[in-house]
């Protein structure tokens, strides 16, 4: 089967190298600027916009693609599923419609609530920004303020946390759009990241990402600067009946989009906030997450051909998928300056990386030496059997790079899980 990767970042790299270890795969590719890892896995790709449709569908054309497994969420709302399946090309992500769920954040809140979708938080829509500042100057509470369309992962600020009220009034200025205000939310965020065709979903193991720029969760929102898994693939902060909640709130989601007659295929992401009363529901994407599906791809051990077959034909629950009962810990090296003002154009050097995994992203090759651009470089995936030891494999590969790159150190410690853990027994 020939199967075209949509997308040049480190979340794509390891869709390309999950495919590369699949049974008789050939891996093509459409980026918007070469990654050294994918084009090295790619039996030929295309540079382009990530939305260019048009000539997307002609090189799928050229090769007789079979399938595409689309890694952004700008080609998704562009529409680009919507244009391949016009082509014959069977997708691994959802159609525009769909997509909303992520790309729309007034759809996905207004959905839950017509459905009755538990894990909804309370939640205000305006259109401009004259009435939702109105709204913040009259209430006493704190929120979280969301753009209503794509933000790359950093567009949410919290009252209480990133702004005070005055500064919550100045982001919405700022935005002079579309916002979404919802309640507060207290607890802690995990991942749960599914294989959707449609009717039925595979869960993959519970991520938890580090969105904060610096150690001890401090700085700006990034799109993430790394991420771990567990050797059971749960976390020791998440009960069985909470775990049960979320799986079945992303079961209902699956139900009520196919309700709406826009079936959901492809990846479907669950961004919740496990708090006093259970999970609740920060957000959904329609796709992998970077720096999630590093960690679980990593471990997967079915075919991942067979999964592709499932999810487009709409038989996946006929698919036998499991993944290795190891830990993970992804880190991301990033420029000078992340996230507000990076800075571009720097060579890096890395060192040996022993047994981690590499996934290259915003990184190119320039006359043999990798140079940094403007959003997270590459990151390094240790796998062990426990989280100390897959989190020493990728610490030691992450510091072993010389240049200006700098990386989470805390990422995926013993320290930080136990914080979790004390966190929600505090609160609960």
């Amino acid at each position: 089967m020939k199967v075209l990767v949509v997308g040049s970042g480190g979340r794509e790299h390891a869709i390309a190298q999950a495919l590369s270890k699949g049974r008789d795969i050939t891996v093509y590719s459409v980026m918007s600027r070469i990654n050294p890892g994918i084009a090295a896995l790619s039996q030929d790709y295309l540079i382009t916009r990530e939305t260019a449709s048009q000539e997307i569908k002609s090189f799928c054309a050229k090769h007789k693609i079979d399938y595409a497994f689309i890694g952004p969420e700008v080609p998704l709302e562009a529409g680009i599923v919507d244009s391949l399946s016009t082509a014959g090309v069977l997708c691994v992500g959802p159609k525009k419609k769909a997509a909303r769920i992520e790309t729309d954040k007034a759809f996905c809140r207004n959905l839950m609530k017509q459905y009755n979708i538990p894990g909804l938080p309370g939640y205000y829509i305006f259109q401009g920004p004259d009435e939702a500042v109105a709204f913040l100057k009259t209430s006493s509470s704190d929120y979280a303020i969301k753009p209503i369309g794509l933000t790359g992962g950093k567009g949410v600020r919290i009252m209480g946390e990133h702004v005070d009220q005055d500064g919550a009034c100045e982001y919405v200025r700022e935005i002079n759009g579309g916002v979404v205000i919802e309640e507060r939310l207290i607890g802690e965020e995990f991942t749960l990241q599914a294989f959707v065709d449609g009717k039925h979903l595979i869960p993959m193991p519970l991520v938890q990402d580090h969105k904060r720029a610096f150690d001890g969760d401090k700085g700006p929102n990034t799109g993430g600067m790394g991420s771990y898994t567990l050797p059971d693939h749960r976390m020791p902060f998440i009960s069985d009946d909470e775990y049960n909640h979320a799986i079945g709130i992303m079961n209902k989601v699956v139900a009520a989009l196919a309700s709406e007659g826009t079936p959901y295929i492809g990846i479907l992401y669950g961004q919740f906030m496990n708090t006093a009363k259970g999970p609740m529901v920060i957000e959904f994407n329609a796709r992998f997450g970077d720096p999630e599906a590093m960690n679980v791809l990593s471990l997967l051990d079915s075919d991942i051909g067979d999964v592709i077959r499932g999810v487009t034909s709409g038989t996946l629950d006929t698919v036998q998928v499991s993944f290795a009962r190891k830990a993970t810990v992804c880190k991301y090296l990033v420029p000078e300056g992340y996230p507000d003002n990076p800075h571009a154009g720097d060579i890096i050097t890395p060192g040996d990386a022993g047994p981690a995994l590499l996934y290259y992203a915003s990184v190119v090759s320039k006359d043999g030496n990798l140079v940094t651009q403007s959003s997270r470089t590459m990151a390094y995936v240790g796998i062990g059997d426990t989280l100390e030891e897959a989190e020493k494999i990728a610490e030691t590969a992450a510091a072993s790079v010389q240049g200006p790159v700098r990386h989470r150190r805390d990422v995926g410690t013993v320290d930080v899980l136990n914080k979790r853990i004390a966190h929600m027994q505090e609160i609960r």
